[in-house]
């Protein structure tokens, strides 16, 4: 079965390079970024993009994945993974963070979608606004020109990098709700939205998001460790039942949040999920729309 992951970070050495340099900590980047490394024992990346592009893909042809959906995790690290998309012969499509607080936002969205990016991320607990508010409006404006993807991070936001270059947790969960999202998925129903983490611990409010908009989407991404954070026992395989009972296959996307070797890929991650829908009797069918066909419908709508 063809398997297309929608939601990953490429994680470029420019992006570890941009986070040391505003660390807090004392001494060098490469000395704060040694830590880390001591500390975690990934693997920093190549600072030659084609290198680190090319163990990507090797990565992902070693392990069956198709087609790679990667973020630009850092608005520095955007021309650095749109080159790379460029350089990888069809095997991996792009999509950029951007803040809509900042000035230019509308101007700096309508240039990635120029040089190829298919859709933007957003993090309003990080960068503080409603995502059914009047901040993001004009840049969805630019979107759904072109019908590309609006991805909306809610619930819990932890990065643990930043933890470990002492970086400050600015992150306010008040603005992480996906039923914040509704106005906006009404007023764009031309723009795909994508929750991810299965709204991250707001599991209830992200299927009430679908339910009332079909333009909601949601994917399956990370260790969804979130299920601990419920008042009551959760298990991933419920978390399955309900988007698929609420979304059905046509709006949920496969995902891992892979990001760092030596890991790389995280195939596990499929494994796990695919137990999960056969466990549900889920048809094949079915699935095919959940690993990869909702994926290469939104991609190419991507005008």
């Amino acid at each position: 079965m063809r398997v297309v992951d929608f939601h990953s970070h490429f994680f470029s050495r420019a992006f570890f390079e941009t986070l040391a340099a505003q660390s807090p900590l004392p001494g060098s980047a490469e000395e704060k970024l040694a830590a880390v490394v001591q500390a975690t024992g990934i693997e920093l990346p190549s600072p030659d993009i084609s290198a680190h592009l090319l163990r990507w893909v090797a990565d992902m042809e070693a392990k069956g994945l198709e087609h790679m959906v990667t973020f630009a995790s850092l608005p520095e690290e955007a021309p650095v993974v749109a080159e790379a998309v460029a350089r990888s012969q069809g095997k991996i499509s792009g999509m950029a963070l951007v803040n809509p607080c900042v000035e230019g936002a509308p101007e700096r969205v309508a240039g990635l979608l120029q040089e190829g990016f298919r859709g933007i991320l957003t993090f309003p607990a990080m960068h503080h606004f409603h995502p059914g508010g009047e901040v993001l409006a004009p840049v969805l404006e630019v979107l759904a020109e072109r019908r590309a993807v609006c991805y909306v991070h809610c619930g819990l936001l932890v990065v643990k990098l930043r933890d470990l270059l002492g970086l400050p947790r600015r992150n306010d969960l008040s603005y992480a709700d996906p039923l914040g999202l509704i106005p906006a998925a009404d007023a764009f129903p031309r723009v795909p939205f994508v929750i991810p983490h299965f709204g991250a611990g707001f599991l209830r409010e992200a299927l009430m998001a679908g339910a009332q908009c079909p333009n909601v989407f949601v994917d399956t991404s990370s260790t969804n460790s979130w299920v601990h954070t419920q008042p009551a026992p959760l298990r991933l395989r419920d978390v399955f039942a309900r988007s698929l009972s609420v979304f059905g296959p046509e709006r949920v996307l496969f995902g891992t949040d892979s990001n760092v070797f030596p890991a790389g890929w995280r195939a596990e991650r499929l494994t796990e999920q695919r137990a999960i829908l056969d466990e549900l009797r889920v048809p094949a069918a079915d699935q095919e729309l959940i690993l990869a066909g909702n994926a290469d419908r939104l991609l190419a709508e991507v005008g």
